[in-house]
């Protein structure tokens, strides 16, 4: 059914005990929200230094980039080499679907200085900084929550076939952002608080601010971690659980969305 595609999760972040017990990690997921029948489904654990050998890039018909705790305009070992890698893919017309961390990643060799970070599948923002925009902290701060995003037009017709509608709910956990696209990129979506929900870079790479892959109880584990490290306050992190009833986030619509792109099926 899936025609034995294989595809890889670069896996930017630690797994929690919290989601390792109940979801298998994050790779587990991302492959139940992307993974169909047939298809076979590799994990490499990019932070800690686990990547794809060379020579068997050219086997996977997509990556997937996850989000990360990292600042997608760092220069750790591994985000340097991670950057390499989307600079591989992009060469290669591999698709690639970068959500928060993945949407963020800036060229290094293109931009010398610090500008900007985005926060997608941070793999929009990661995704961002490799193809040569610029990432860093978004100047209205943390974005937490269910948000509402817009589609640009353009994007509302290359999704027409999928009957996606002109405005989608997403779980968002960010405070980086992209503020300067690559040259020749697209933006597809945004929001109030950020300019940059999505963009699209060709046909075969597209970067996600949001986490569609996100269910609100690991928006609750994450808000606790966060509380927890005090990088939030008491106040802020009870105003967020008193409104994540408020808003469903579109978890079918954003399925259908992301499987559509990584397989090549718009």
């Amino acid at each position: 059914m899936g025609g034995g595609k294989r595809f890889a999760v670069l896996l930017c972040a630690e797994d929690s005990d919290y989601v390792k017990k109940r979801y298998g990690g994050y790779y587990g997921v991302f492959v139940e929200m992307l993974a169909e029948e047939g298809e076979t489904w590799d994990v490499f654990r990019v932070a800690s230094g686990h990547f794809p050998d060379e020579d068997k890039i050219g086997d996977y018909d997509g990556f997937v980039i996850t989000g990360s705790c990292n600042d997608a305009h760092g220069n750790d070992v591994w985000i340097c080499k991670l950057i390499a890698l989307l600079k591989k893919l992009d060469s290669l017309k591999k698709k690639v679907l970068g959500i928060c961390f993945g949407h963020q990643l800036r060229n290094s060799q293109l931009e010398i200085s610090y500008v900007i970070n985005l926060n997608l599948f941070l793999a929009n923002s990661i995704l961002g900084r490799a193809l040569g925009g610029k990432t860093g902290r978004a100047i209205s701060g943390w974005d937490i929550g269910v948000t509402t995003i817009h589609l640009s037009s353009s994007s509302s017709k290359l999704f027409s076939s999928l009957k996606i509608p002109a405005t989608l709910s997403v779980i968002e956990c960010h405070r980086d952002e992209v503020r300067e696209l690559p040259l020749k990129a697209e933006v597809m979506a945004w929001s109030e608080k950020t300019g940059v929900e999505m963009f699209r870079y060709g046909d075969h790479m597209m970067g996600i601010q949001g986490h569609p892959e996100y269910t609100k109880d690991i928006l609750l584990h994450l808000i606790d971690r966060l509380l927890q490290r005090s990088f939030i306050a008491d106040s802020y992190a009870d105003e967020l659980k008193a409104n994540l009833g408020k808003v469903e986030p579109d978890k079918d619509a954003w399925k259908k969305l992301c499987t559509s792109f990584l397989k090549g099926r718009l």
